[in-house]
């Protein structure tokens, strides 16, 4: 089975080529990057973690999307929040209730003391499936 690694300018704050890539198809199958809140001009959105929540969800809807495939096709998600106890309700109850399709798809949420994109408090990443 081959592997196609996926780059796409229409998910903003794209990584530079080379250095990683956006996503990663094998089969049925997609894997993201963890993807922070950026803007298309690479900078983080401002403003609460619900901000970049919905952003990070439209930036990986444009890597699903390069492969024809949307959120209904995510079986798993990932995702890294800073000061999990008092973001975590945020996250989840005013955003992922709100973007994400039912039935929705397996999730594990962490918390973590550092991420690697500057200025952000949440990264997610997905894996979609799609025969």
């Amino acid at each position: 089975m081959s592997l196609k690694h996926i780059f796409t300018k229409n998910a903003p704050g794209a990584p530079i080529p080379g250095l990683f890539s956006q996503g990663v198809r094998t089969g049925p199958f997609l894997w993201t990057q963890g993807t922070p809140g950026a803007l298309p001009d690479g900078t983080m959105v401002q403003g609460t973690i619900q901000n970049r929540t919905r952003q990070i969800i439209k930036n990986l809807e444009a890597v699903l999307a390069a492969e024809e495939m949307s959120l209904k096709d995510v079986v798993k998600a990932t995702i890294y929040i800073k000061n999990f106890d008092e973001n975590f309700p945020l996250v989840n109850q005013q955003v992922w209730e709100e973007m994400m399709p039912e039935p929705r798809p397996t999730r594990t949420s962490l918390g973590v003391a550092q991420l690697p994109a500057g200025g952000t408090d949440v990264e997610i990443e997905f894996v979609a499936y799609k025969a």
